[in-house]
């Protein structure tokens, strides 16, 4: 499985963005998703994962309530919808794909994840 990245950029404090990321092959309709970041100086941290069938989300505390994640298997692309932006969300954001079959949950480690984008900028400037 491959992942593509994109719609990060450049944006004030409180606007939204969204992110997509697609991905290559047949089997990403039974793989969980996630979404981390990575912010300078600071380790890789979990940002929202999906289950495979959409029905299970998971989230951060710090993007609870602001961030929403969703998946479109028909067009295998999982989303990350960013509202309400922060300066303290400055970050590559990095898609990844967990490839255990129908995992009824998601997982909110690295290690659990077996695929990775290359990442996309989000800047938020105060």
């Amino acid at each position: 499985v491959q992942l593509q990245a994109s719609g990060g950029g450049l944006v004030q404090a409180g606007d939204s963005l969204r992110l997509s990321c697609a991905a290559s092959g047949r089997t990403f309709s039974s793989y969980s998703m996630g979404w981390f970041r990575q912010a300078p100086g600071k380790e890789r941290e979990f940002v929202a994962g999906i289950n495979w069938r959409g029905g299970i989300t998971y989230y951060a505390d710090s993007v609870k309530g602001r961030f929403t994640i969703s998946r479109d298997n028909a067009k295998n692309t999982v989303f990350l919808q960013m509202n309400s932006l922060k300066p303290e969300d400055t970050a590559v954001y990095y898609c990844a794909a967990d490839r255990t079959a129908y995992y009824s949950g998601c997982h909110d480690l690295a290690n659990d994840y077996d695929y990775w984008g290359q990442g996309t900028l989000v800047t938020v400037s105060s």
